[in-house]
């Protein structure tokens, strides 16, 4: 696919992944309608790329549905999808707030098939692209991050299951992994008094922060070739081939650290 004149709507595009992708796209030709809250941050990106924004909740289906028809009102069609919103809340099971663990959710999979569904008649209409943006976090699950892991899961499923359901519609569907990248969500994660130590203790590769530019470019690269995978960084692919391990090297390496940090946040008990 050549992105050039290629109309893509991008969810969660007023900063971090969403808006560098929005950039990078907008930058080879593409015309992007920009879905998102934060509307000063959201009409800021779209002037950089001179795009279109409509801000709309993606757990709101009336504003959802009102954005996606307005970009179909106003650029003719839609070409691609990249479901990127989300949120992040960390905490342990036990004692993370239950409405914050709900509201990852609600956004980080709930959101994906809203946009999704919503898009889906402009996507076989145009033959178009869907990207879903998953994360490293469907294939290896940490500690403190249960929300995110399982509503990244979802994702990845769901993308699965969509591909099957719309190959003979012409409509291809991809799934992005990305490991920690360098945004205001996995920023505020550091800061965090608790898990900002746990993050960055990770072993080795596992705890290093990557650009944002380099996930633009992978997404880039995803879209024009239609992908069904886009990793960032590379071995986030080949981990794929050892997901049933995983587990299991989790839950052996994680006590040491995790004990205190359970004792701190549940109140000593």
């Amino acid at each position: 696919m050549d992105v050039a004149d290629k109309v893509v709507l991008i969810t969660g595009a007023a900063r971090g992944i969403g808006a560098e992708v929005a950039r990078q796209l907008s930058a080879m030709g593409a015309r992007v309608a920009l879905v998102g809250l934060e509307g000063a941050q959201l009409a800021e990106v779209a002037a950089q790329c001179g795009g279109k924004a409509w801000e709309a909740d993606v757990t709101d289906w009336a504003q959802l549905r009102a954005a996606v028809d307005g970009a179909v009102e106003h650029f003719g069609r839609i070409d691609v999808v990249v479901a990127n919103a989300g949120i992040a809340t960390t905490g342990f099971v036990r004692s993370v707030d239950p409405a914050a663990f709900e509201r990852v959710v609600e956004v980080n999979l709930l959101g994906v098939w809203r946009t999704v569904r919503a898009c889906l008649p402009h996507l076989i209409a145009s033959r178009g692209y869907c990207l879903v943006v998953s994360s490293l976090a469907a294939i290896v699950q940490i500690p403190g991050n249960a929300a995110y892991s399982a509503a990244k899961a979802g994702c990845e499923a769901f993308a699965h299951s969509l591909r099957a359901e719309v190959r003979h519609l012409g409509v291809d569907v991809g799934v992005a992994y990305f490991s920690w990248i360098a945004t205001d969500m996995v920023d505020s994660v550091d800061r965090h008094p608790v898990f900002g130590p746990l993050r960055r203790g990770l072993p080795g590769p596992a705890g290093r922060k990557h650009p944002v530019s380099a996930v633009g470019k992978a997404v880039v690269k995803g879209i024009a070739g239609r992908k069904r995978a886009v990793h960032v960084p590379g071995w986030v692919g080949a981990l794929k081939l050892f997901r049933a391990l995983t587990p299991v090297v989790v839950a052996r390496q994680a006590p040491k650290a995790v004990a205190a940090a359970d004792r701190e946040t549940a109140g000593g008990a």
